[in-house]
């Protein structure tokens, strides 16, 4: 076997520390766990461990974002046809996952992961946004199902994701406490009761508070990354919205989507942050836990026309135009045929962008 390339080291050296890294956060919790044992168990230094990982919050939300990757995803059996069907999926395949006893919470490294959110609010907001993300993508795709005349029902997959968290929570911290199949049966009939009562209407913004995208005629030329929602390339190329946006105005990605699906385009969602060795690993965290929750609950077909891409590197906002990003980061470019036809920033950016495009 010939020598190993640097990179291909590092990847090794890498993974030794994630592996160690869960066992001790797995056994000890991620208050008592120490770097110095992590590096120990990898068989490395602690230096080789902070080249890695910036810290210890950053290596337990790594740690947690390659376990998500990892879930080998059961297909709901039979069709899912219906907004109760979908919430009933969705809400079985995270159920699924909740410790059965104190032995098996006590063992599991994402216990931790409340407590370590809500300690500081470099990481609050940002997971709030990323939640308000998995919320919308998780709508949207309801409403796909709901068929034509659709009401609004992001709010709906907000509430589930609102009982299953909190659902979650608990049974890591009181193991036996409440009936899993009631919490699915909830989730099922929070469907049907959105799709009896008012119909709910998305509002866009308010458009004195809101600037008009610049029509501009740019090289688009971005770089090869994958959507992280579905594990496959990413074809920025298409005609479409890219927008870029930071951790903490992902929310703003409805604003383009309301518009430019209608149309028949698909919206990338790139996702920057001024912190990416501590808050990209949550990004990448929550994200890949919808990608799960997607593939458990809903066909193909109905999946939203929504791309979501991590830019820890800024890669992909350059070529949008992009030189520096922060967490409040909000820019947007419409691509048609191949080069970038319009520019938006500040709030709105989005919607502004899509609209230059309808009409």
């Amino acid at each position: 076997m010939g020598r190993l390339t640097r990179a291909e080291v590092q990847e090794m050296n890498r993974r030794k520390v994630l592996e160690a890294a869960r066992e001790e956060f797995g056994e000890r919790g991620f208050r008592d766990a120490k770097i110095d044992r992590i590096a120990e168990r990898a068989g490395l230094t602690r230096g080789a461990v902070y080249s890695n990982f910036p810290g210890k919050r950053a290596l337990y939300f790594a740690v947690l974002a390659d376990a998500a990757g990892r879930v080998v995803v059961t297909p709901p059996p039979g069709s899912v046809d219906t907004v109760r069907e979908a919430l009933g999926a969705l809400a079985r395949g995270r159920v699924a996952r909740f410790p059965l006893s104190g032995e098996e919470s006590a063992e599991n490294p994402a216990r931790d992961l409340p407590s370590v959110v809500l300690a500081d609010a470099q990481t609050r907001a940002p997971y709030a946004q990323l939640l308000k993300l998995d919320a919308i993508v998780l709508g949207l795709a309801l409403e796909g199902l709901a068929g034509r005349g659709r009401k609004r029902l992001v709010p709906v997959a907000e509430t589930v994701l609102t009982l299953l968290h909190g659902a979650d929570q608990l049974a890591a911290a009181a193991p036996g406490f409440g009936d899993p199949f009631q919490v699915v049966a909830a989730c099922e009939q929070l469907g049907e009761v959105a799709l009896e009562g008012a119909a709910g209407e998305w509002a866009p913004p308010h458009l004195p508070f809101v600037g008009k995208a610049r029509p501009v005629d740019e090289a688009w030329a971005p770089p090869v990354v994958r959507d992280a929602l579905r594990g496959e390339a990413a074809r920025l190329g298409e005609d479409g919205v890219v927008a870029v946006l930071g951790l903490h105005r992902l929310e703003a990605v409805e604003e383009a989507v309301r518009v430019a699906v209608p149309a028949g385009e698909v919206v990338t969602a790139v996702l920057v942050t001024g912190e990416p060795g501590e808050l990209g690993p949550l990004a990448r965290l929550t994200v890949a836990e919808l990608g799960v929750a997607m593939r458990q609950a809903y066909p193909p077909g109905v999946w939203p026309a929504v791309r979501v891409v991590h830019d820890e590197s800024g890669a992909v906002a350059a070529a949008a135009g992009v030189s520096a990003v922060s967490d409040a980061t909000e820019v947007a470019v419409r691509v048609r045929g191949g080069r970038i036809v319009a520019r938006a920033e500040g709030r709105g950016a989005g919607y502004a962008a899509a609209s230059a495009g309808v009409g």
